[in-house]
């Protein structure tokens, strides 16, 4: 699924994308589509991928938030406002985390900063659940979770609680099995408890 597109960067790998709404497609995303924690990818319409990402911050844009001017005293007439539309617009902080390599079979994950600088405009797509998984598996079909320092890192203010998050989302969907499972369910109730003794200091 589509969420939106690229509008500006802050940093090398920390990305702002414009949601799309009802004026864009037909059919928009939903809250539920891009929550905290999502998995999405940047990708053009001709197939070409740049990076994978995970959604870690929203904003809400209203230009007629504090403005002082005058206004309507009752709600325009769509007959004599016609092209009048609310410019309110959702915003998403996503931060890189690595890239999808598709043109191997089977795919596979490599995790890391991008080197590439993804362009304006680029179309940000929601993950599906096989892509997660690959994104995963390194070039040995091994399990991998690489990425960990760069959303402590770059995941703004909320980035043990993103991590947490990250880590509970893929302990809950088995993607690893045996001794990856369990290291992993390890490291989720380590930052649980850090989180916690963290909060109470």
């Amino acid at each position: 699924m589509r969420l939106g597109k690229v509008v500006k960067s802050n940093s090398h790998c920390d990305y702002l994308v414009e949601v799309d709404d009802s004026f864009d497609v037909a059919d928009p995303p939903k809250p539920e589509d891009y929550g905290f924690g999502s998995f999405v990818k940047f990708e053009d319409l001709d197939g070409r991928h740049w990076a994978v990402g995970i959604v870690y911050n929203s904003q809400l844009f209203n230009p007629m938030f504090l403005n002082l001017g005058p206004r309507l005293s009752s709600e325009p007439d769509p007959l004599f406002t016609p092209d009048l539309i609310q410019e309110t617009r959702t915003l998403l902080g996503v931060v890189l985390i690595g890239t999808l390599i598709t043109q191997a079979h089977p795919p596979y994950g490599q995790h890391g900063i991008p080197r590439l600088v993804v362009p304006v405009n680029t179309p940000v797509v929601r993950m599906t659940a096989t892509e997660i998984h690959q994104f995963h598996l390194n070039q040995n079909q091994q399990p991998q979770f690489c990425y960990y320092s760069l959303l402590l890192r770059y995941g703004g203010s909320f980035a043990t609680h993103l991590t947490q998050q990250v880590l509970d989302d893929l302990a809950d969907r088995q993607l690893f099995q045996g001794t990856e499972q369990r290291a992993l369910e390890i490291l989720c109730k380590e930052l649980a408890w850090r989180n916690t003794m963290g909060s109470m200091r």
